[in-house]
């Protein structure tokens, strides 16, 4: 990996990380001006430079080598399910094969702690046959030592043109954050891994007894968001809960349950947020054609002392 990171801060030296100040004073001077809040305030900045910063590698370096400096030891992408990040764009066929990208965020979150947090966007894949493609790009992001790190990347397609004249607003973010525990009731509650990975597989049951919209409503976030294939995403419980439940009616029968197999979680080290992942899938020994995706969820934890999706990913395959 000759390209080094520094190389990538470079690129963002200028009008980006102007836009982003600017942010913050305007906010500050709204009163967003307590300890905590600045300290949120400038973590999500942090991330939103770092996917800038991410972007801009990618377009001068190249897609392999931009996401060789960014992945982490562990990270994951989707294919058929989960597989090894690093693995896969290491290997020769990825470099033979793959298609030059670009995108850009038009949604950030970051937990408490800074060390945990997502992006999401329009992306556009330059395909050789000369017609490129679209979908949104989402990433989970690791704080560590060295900066922010790529975790997990997930790609939903959609038909048609998506414009990368897009900003991400720290306004979108403030809902989710005012749905959230505080610190002192987070500590309280003593969460763990394994109650991330437990609300995982509760709300994946309860897909089969309450229906996708129902459960969605149940285990989402007042301003939950939603992205599916062919669709641009939903905001909203109301929103996404009826586009969620409509896309899995359409996708699956009645008589054939759901069955998630979690495959990854993360818990921030201030214990308010954390991601899962994994596929969730219908039984193929059945005649017709079984269902299968991909899942990524973001997670908060709530002020009711729940955890509840703040956002769904699916990718079909």
């Amino acid at each position: 990996m000759g390209i080094s990171i520094n190389l990538g801060a470079l690129l963002l030296r200028g009008a980006g990380g102007l836009a982003l100040t600017a942010l913050s004073a305007l906010l500050l001077a709204q009163g967003a001006g307590g300890p905590e809040e600045r300290a949120q305030i400038e973590q999500w900045k942090t991330l939103v430079e770092a996917d800038q910063r991410f972007a801009q590698l990618t377009a001068q370096a190249g897609r392999r080598a931009a996401f060789l400096e960014l992945l982490a030891p562990d990270s994951v992408v989707f294919r058929e399910g989960p597989v090894d990040a690093l693995t896969l764009y290491s290997s020769s066929s990825f470099a033979e094969a793959a298609s030059e990208i670009d995108w850009k965020a038009h949604y950030v979150d970051v937990s408490n702690a800074g060390d945990v947090g997502l992006s999401a966007g329009p992306l556009t894949i330059f395909n050789d046959s000369g017609s490129d493609s679209y979908g949104h790009l989402i990433s989970m992001w690791r704080s560590s030592s060295a900066g922010w790190e790529l975790m997990a990347d997930i790609v939903v397609g959609i038909p048609g043109f998506l414009s990368l004249d897009v900003e991400p607003s720290y306004a979108d973010t403030l809902p989710v954050i005012a749905e959230t525990a505080i610190p002192a009731s987070v500590s309280v509650a003593g969460n763990t891994l394994q109650s991330l990975v437990d609300a995982d597989e509760l709300f994946g049951r309860s897909i089969n007894f309450r229906g996708g919209q129902r459960a969605l409503l149940r285990y989402g976030l007042e301003n939950t968001r939603v992205y599916l294939p062919g669709m641009g995403p939903a905001v909203g419980a109301e929103a996404a809960s009826s586009v969620y439940g409509a896309f899995l009616d359409n996708q699956l029968a009645t008589t054939n349950p759901v069955n998630l197999s979690n495959l990854g979680a993360y818990l921030s080290s201030s214990q308010e947020m954390g991601y899962t992942y994994g596929t969730m899938e219908t039984d193929s020994s059945t005649a017709e054609a079984g269902f299968k995706t991909s899942y990524m969820r973001l997670w908060r934890f709530n002020q009711e002392g729940e955890w509840r999706i703040a956002v769904e990913v699916l990718s079909p395959f």
